[in-house]
């Protein structure tokens, strides 16, 4: 079966309409292309046919674009010289588009042509927007659900199929900015204000008004093919152009530090292809496209954030069990926590009972949700209606009772087994037999929490992150005795709430904490061996993560890492390995120094809270060394600290997927997101490599860079982490 289908009317208009078989949005294939080119061009070849409209056979939408599984496996797939096939695949694609542009135009003096209209019932992304972009006119029906934009950039890669040369001759370089660099969708009304679609119309006029167009002879030439074109905004070589590219050089640079490729893939495209005519931008373009799909940073990137991502969403990995989402929730502790998790769940239009010690907590607990919406209001993103309806989802009390007919509780309290253990009892004393208990904590063993209850088998741990509103990654910690119908409970909510959930067993730490806190662990632990804390901050940014390790204890609080700290000595006994970095946090606990919390840390900060810099009364107590590490050795003994935790945890079971250690660090503490993660870095660099420089970390800096045995194994085998775990090879 073809995704596209044509019907020419009798005023002799043909409608192409795209319908991806067996899924709920179009999305484009190889075979689509080439389904889409033969029709474009029967219709071009037709006497009868005046003109054309390319529309959706999706309700409400129009693309979501290419397959992502697709672009991810064209590199393995574009044979022996794999540069040369994907240039000449892009090509190809550049050529379909090309020639709906041309539409059958004289090449030398741009007359005849057939007038060819895109109709947009809804959203339109990547190749679903570039496909428009090379039409004539670009129709939105008025649906203020439907965002329309070019996101590429948000999975390693950029707009390759004309839609970055064709949006920047479109609307300028400026003006494309914010489309390209930054992925940003927008409505259609906004769209159009944009410059982006060229009409607004009714969605039941839609394809009237579309057709009513190409029925009126209209001039089709796009401004690029004509003489004298000049860009909006000025080309490079114009003095506001050239401020233009200097501005977003200067942002792409800050933005990116450099790890991002296809950012820069993607500034390069268009201030070269500014200075060439059409066609030839178009080959830039395809050359720039292919040196990034050349890059394992996108691959990586598209098998992550999407591809995993979204299987992660989809319940891969959820146990067979009936459907468990989640109609009455209870969420005991209404501190920050837990009116986080009150209000994501009923925003998602789930009941919810919010519980603490005395009304005016519980009230507190609830006013969250009252100032978030607030805000959406003020944005124009929600209404007073909608507020409303959210708020009158929560009940906000003291009283244990209004618990009854429950099917989830979240337990959100102080981080204490004591006071876990009576919250547990009380609630089950109300509860029914069926609901499932989940204990929210990020370092509590879940195995030791589930003996308060009356149920083990239906006890389960869920870690948010904080802020819960804004944090994507649910953790869901399976106990010793966690039962299926838990696991799948927790993976429906959180599905229900809109978030990515990975699945781990019960360990200390889990899996985000216990790759986290080595980092800060290292960052800290070179402090006081003198190394400049503005080279350890710079080092961790040049490597891709969002925050320097000592800038990250700021956020988290110095006395949590202390608490942390005591209570796995207190575990772990004489095989604690951190009393070097504990030396250093304890005595910026002693001086007062709690993070930004305190306004005094590793950072400065002025009175409102604003960081204004490195603390400069840290070298008074630890020297800065006259002799510095290089770049790359300080930030190798960064990511290692990390990624050698994810393999341990992979080794000793407390991982079952590696697609949720590269998930699950990426959007639960922001490991280097171009790297897709600790699993696909190890592969980008190589596992004989990896363990290879981990015996030199060792010998440099002791055995926490000891080579776990799993990574050892592999790469005395040349194997890499998706070649033996991932789901291919799980699947042959």
């Amino acid at each position: 079966m073809t995704d596209f289908t044509m019907t020419t009317d009798a005023d002799g208009v043909a409608t192409i309409v795209w319908d991806t078989v067996g899924k709920s949005m179009n999305v484009m294939n190889q075979q689509g292309f080439t389904d889409l080119d033969m029709l474009v061009g029967q219709a071009l070849a037709d006497d009868a046919v005046k003109g054309i409209i390319i529309t959706s056979g999706k309700k409400g939408s129009f693309a979501g674009g290419m397959d992502l599984n697709i672009i991810a496996k064209m590199k393995d797939s574009a044979g022996d010289e794999p540069a040369r096939g994907l240039f000449e695949g892009v090509m190809e694609m550049h050529g379909v588009l090309r020639r709906i542009e041309r539409a059958g135009m004289d090449d030398k003096t741009n007359k005849g042509g057939k007038p060819i209209a895109a109709a947009l019932p809804g959203t339109a992304l990547g190749i679903g927007l570039e496909i428009p972009l090379a039409c004539h006119r670009i129709f939105a029906a008025d649906n203020p659900k439907a965002k329309i934009g070019l996101p590429e950039i948000m999975v390693g890669i950029f707009p390759g199929a004309g839609g970055t040369t064709r949006l920047v001759r479109k609307m300028g370089a400026m003006a494309a900015s914010p489309l390209l660099l930054e992925g940003k969708l927008n409505d259609p009304k906004k769209a159009k204000a944009a410059g982006v679609v060229d009409e607004v119309v009714p969605a039941d006029e839609l394809l009237a008004k579309a057709k009513e167009w190409v029925l009126s002879e209209p001039k089709i030439v796009k401004s690029w093919d004509e003489k004298g074109y000049k860009m909006p905004g000025g080309a490079p070589y114009h003095p506001a152009g050239f401020m233009t590219f200097v501005g977003a050089s200067a942002m792409v640079n800050s933005k990116t530090q450099g790890v991002y490729p296809a950012a820069k893939a993607l500034l390069s495209a268009v201030y070269e292809g500014a200075l060439v005519p059409f066609d030839t931008a178009l080959k830039i373009e395809a050359r720039w496209f292919t040196n990034v799909l050349m890059n394992p940073s996108s691959s990586a990137m598209i098998r992550s954030l999407f591809i995993n991502k979204e299987a992660l969403e989809k319940g891969a990995n959820r146990p067979e069990a009936p459907d468990q989402r989640v109609q009455k929730v209870g969420v005991i502790g209404a501190g920050m926590m837990g009116a986080g998790i009150s209000l994501v769940s009923a925003l998602a239009g789930i009941e919810v009972v919010l519980i603490d010690s005395t009304q005016e907590a519980a009230d507190k607990g609830k006013s969250y949700t009252t100032a978030y919406m607030d805000k959406g209001i003020a944005r124009k993103k929600a209404t007073e209606e909608k507020k409303e309806a959210v708020l009158g989802l929560i009940n906000a009390t003291t009283d244990y009772a209004a618990l009854e007919g429950c099917d989830l509780i979240v337990e959100a309290v102080f981080e204490d087994p004591s006071v876990k253990a009576e919250v547990t009892a009380k609630v089950q004393a109300v509860t029914g037999p069926d609901c499932i208990f989940a204990t929210n904590t990020s370092t509590l063993p879940i195995t030791e929490l589930a003996k308060a209850s009356n149920d083990p088998e239906k006890f389960i741990g869920i870690h948010f992150f904080s802020p819960v509103d804004k944090m994507m990654l649910v953790e869901i910690i399976k106990g010793k005795e966690t039962g299926s119908v838990a696991v799948a409970k927790a993976l429906d909510y959180v599905r229900q709430i809109r978030k990515t959930p990975i699945v781990v067993n019960d360990e200390r730490f889990f899996y985000a904490n216990r790759c986290i806190i080595p980092y800060i662990n290292e960052g800290i632990r070179m402090v006081k061996e003198g190394v400049e804390p503005a080279l350890i901050e710079n080092a961790a940014k040049l490597v891709g993560m969002p925050l320097g390790p000592l800038q990250l204890v700021d956020e988290t609080s110095v006395d949590l890492g202390v608490k942390i700290a005591k209570a796995t000595k207190a575990a772990m006994g004489d095989a604690y390995p951190d009393g070097e970095v504990d030396e250093v946090l304890f005595w910026m606990f002693d001086e007062g120094r709690l993070g930004r919390k305190s306004n005094a840390g590793f950072y400065a900060y002025d009175e409102k809270g604003k960081r204004q810099g490195l603390w400069e009364g840290l070298a008074g107590q630890y020297p800065v060394a006259d002799e510095q590490p290089d770049l790359t050795t300080v930030q190798h003994r960064l990511l290692f600290a990390q990624v050698l935790e994810a393999v341990r945890a992979l080794e000793e079971n407390v991982l079952e997927d590696i697609r949720e250690g590269d998930v699950g660090a990426i959007l639960g503490w922001g490991f280097a997101p171009w790297s897709g993660g600790p699993f696909s870095w190890l592969d980008i660099i190589g596992t004989p490599y990896a363990a290879e420089r981990c015996d030199q970390l060792t010998e440099a800096f002791g055995p926490r860079f000891a080579t776990p045995a799993l990574l050892r194994e592999m790469a005395d085998k040349g194997q890499s982490f998706y070649g033996r775990f991932g789901q291919e090879a799980a699947a042959a």
